[in-house]
């Protein structure tokens, strides 16, 4: 029988705890969603100011970041190279700013930020990400 490290609430609490860190450092107003390895969400926080929409765009980044066991911008930057036909793909989240959470090489969860730039989304969930990985 195989067995597989997995995400428990003191990781969890660490990781948004990590990524707000980061978003309020740089006075961000984001959501920051978590998840399991199934893209199951675990926990959600919305900060100050962001936007309720930011809510569902945060959990499906994460969601798409741990099914698909890469960073979400892989994702937005193959379709922005060419391959729409990836938009078909049943993974609502393919924007940046998903990264799983990787232990041993295995994905145990992910990250989804939403409210800012890609590149601050991204930023704020690799500082969520690193207290795990």
């Amino acid at each position: 029988m195989q067995t597989k490290a997995v995400l428990g609430q003191t990781d969890v609490i660490q990781v948004l705890d990590a990524a707000q860190k980061e978003a309020d450092n740089n006075g961000w107003p984001v959501t920051i969603a978590v998840t399991d390895d199934g893209g199951h969400l675990l926990a959600l926080r919305r900060l100050d100011n962001a936007a309720p929409f930011s809510a569902e765009v945060a959990t499906q980044k994460a969601r798409s970041a741990a099914l698909g066991r890469k960073e979400t911008q892989v994702f937005e930057e193959m379709i922005n190279g060419g391959r729409t036909a990836f938009l078909s793909a049943p993974l609502p989240g393919l924007l940046s700013g998903g990264v799983p959470i990787i232990v041993d090489g295995n994905v145990v969860g992910a990250v989804g930020i939403s409210g800012v730039k890609p590149d601050q989304d991204v930023q704020i969930a690799k500082a969520g990400v690193s207290v795990i990985a």
